[in-house]
């Protein structure tokens, strides 16, 4: 797991509060959407970190 992959338990716990409908992320990647925009804020984007 690396630092912007979030643990199966902290994925439980975020996922119910996350808009899934029809005009939300799609379901099979809200995963990876959610953990994309984690590392956005977390590193601000960085040059080293891509």
């Amino acid at each position: 797991m690396t630092r912007r992959e979030l643990s199966d338990g902290e994925w439980e716990l975020i996922e119910p509060f996350l808009p899934i409908g029809r005009y939300g992320p799609f379901p099979q990647r809200l995963r990876e959407q959610f953990e994309g925009v984690i590392w956005r804020f977390r590193t601000g984007s960085q040059w080293r970190e891509m």
